[in-house]
């Protein structure tokens, strides 16, 4: 589900003056679109993936939604190509590192993972080097001490899709420095986007709330009480959400949904966060949402119509 950004009237084509490479890593859904958004504001991108085809998938992908914009009107063709020319890929991340100002690390949301790549990127990065995580959940300062600069680590989530929406949660760890909070602030605002900051607590805000909404969403599936277009559209019309919550689930990805809130369960020991059956049945079985074509609805590649999956087609 790729859409189209629109490019900040503010940011002009000029990076934030204590910042001006950048290095992204994990080309998926969020690391394209992350590279996207700082390209198109002037920045020198790099983007790291193990894999080759991934990188030349999320650079195709990137062209496409550059390519809408300016379709649109909102972006001329010279600045389009212009944003292109300055993303470039690598399967290296030593080589991608080198020279960063910024790191903005959007790999799988696992914690192991996640730790490996920080012990790797301090290694590897200038000491005067920022190193974010877009993560949504795992804490900013179990991250930071796996590197030798916890006073550098620090969290910046972004909403998906990244072009589109506006928010970045900027999440500041136990020993984050105030000046590095500040820069990051200020990079957020140059990329069109509104920061809002938080403390490093499980799920920050926006998934703390979020995770458990969607969580008793799947509960109300799984208890019978209505069906999947029924819950989605008791929330959109009686709440004016935009999208409902099973919906956004499969967009997020349940697998990840599921992570997040056994990061929320484990964090606080509260019963409340822990993830419904159905959930993790969904999950085990490979019905991840959208990524895998089925979730809580069916998808099929250049349809629009949203489809409730068979095995919920006929539930009440």
């Amino acid at each position: 589900m790729n859409m189209e950004s629109k490019t900040p009237p503010s940011s002009g084509n000029s990076p934030a003056p204590s910042i001006q490479k950048v290095t992204v890593v994990g080309c998926g859904t969020m690391g394209n679109g992350i590279a996207q958004v700082f390209a198109t504001c002037g920045y020198q991108v790099e983007l790291v993936d193990l894999s080759a085809p991934a990188l030349e998938k999320a650079m195709t992908t990137i062209a496409r939604n550059l390519d809408r914009v300016v379709a649109k009107g909102s972006l001329d063709q010279e600045s389009r190509d212009a944003a292109l020319a300055r993303i470039h890929t690598s399967t290296s991340l030593a080589t991608a590192a080198q020279h960063a100002d910024l790191v903005v690390e959007a790999a799988t949301e696992n914690r192991q993972i996640k730790l490996e790549l920080f012990r790797q990127l301090d290694q590897l990065c200038p000491p005067t080097c920022i190193l974010a995580t877009n993560t949504s959940s795992i804490s900013i300062t179990d991250i930071a001490g796996a590197t030798g600069r916890p006073t550098r680590v620090i969290g910046m989530h972004f909403m998906n899709p990244v072009p589109v929406m506006k928010l970045v949660e900027i999440i500041k760890g136990y020993n984050t420095d105030p000046a590095v909070t500040a820069t990051i602030v200020e990079v957020s605002r140059h990329l069109g986007k509104i920061p809002v900051e938080a403390n490093d607590y499980p799920g920050f805000v926006a998934n703390r709330i979020l995770m458990p909404m969607i969580n008793e969403a799947v509960h109300t599936l799984y208890e019978g009480v209505a069906g999947v277009a029924e819950i989605d559209t008791v929330m959109k019309l009686g709440m004016a959400h935009p999208m409902g919550p099973l919906q956004l689930a499969d967009f997020i990805g349940l697998d990840v949904c599921l992570a997040i809130l056994r990061v929320l369960h484990e964090g606080f020991g509260q019963p409340k966060y822990a993830p419904c059956p159905l959930l993790v049945k969904m999950v085990s079985s490979g019905n991840l949402g959208v990524k895998t074509g089925k979730g809580f609805y069916a998808y099929q590649a250049g349809s629009k119509d949203l489809v409730v999956a068979p095995e919920f087609s006929g539930s009440l």
